[in-house]
């Protein structure tokens, strides 16, 4: 297996395998371009947004700056906006459902680390995969970790720290996040 395919196994690989340094500087270069563009040059951040994000569905709206890992790794359904200063390190699949919101600041982090200091050391680490339902808001400052899945109409509090799984219609946060009230979407 390639380092890459091992990444996206979720397999321990290593970050500094040229195939992946090299996907990484390319989507530093888009993004680095598109969070230096103003609001004048809308059509050109849109297209350079998209060249981002090539599993993204439409009205796909990102306020920069904004920055990844890959960007090849997201897969965002339709009407996704995310506020200022929003971060993915998609080194495993992030998928994004439709009508999502995301406020300035959110994190989201499939990368993690060995527990153990000796195979932490070692330079390699390993990634799991985040899911995010249709119609969620994820408040300012939260941070959703590796291996979440948050269900349907999830709403995350701002400062939200999301260390596990949550269902449908409810809302969380806190440190770690727990659910705090219950939605009735009916």
């Amino acid at each position: 297996m390639t380092e890459k395919q091992k990444m996206l196994a979720g397999e321990m690989y290593n970050p500094s395998d040229p195939e992946l340094i090299k996907e990484r500087q390319t989507v530093r270069l888009l993004f680095q371009e598109f969070n230096s563009l103003n609001e004048n040059q809308a059509e050109k951040r849109n297209t350079i947004l998209y060249k981002i994000f090539k599993n993204a569905d439409e009205n796909l709206y990102v306020e920069p700056p904004f920055h990844c890992d890959y960007g090849s790794n997201i897969i965002a359904g339709k009407n996704l906006f995310m506020n200022f200063n929003c971060c993915i390190l998609d080194v495993a699949k992030v998928t994004i459902g439709d009508n999502c919101m995301f406020g300035p600041h959110v994190q989201i982090y499939t990368a993690t680390h060995p527990l153990e200091f000796k195979s932490r050391n070692s330079g390699k680490e390993y990634a799991l995969p985040i899911t995010i339902g249709n119609n969620v808001w994820i408040g300012g400052n939260a941070t959703i970790c590796p291996g979440v899945t948050l269900g349907n109409n999830v709403v995350v509090g701002s400062g939200a720290v999301v260390t596990k799984s949550f269902p449908d219609d409810v809302v969380i946060a806190g440190n770690p996040a727990k659910i705090i009230k219950t939605i009735n979407n009916n």
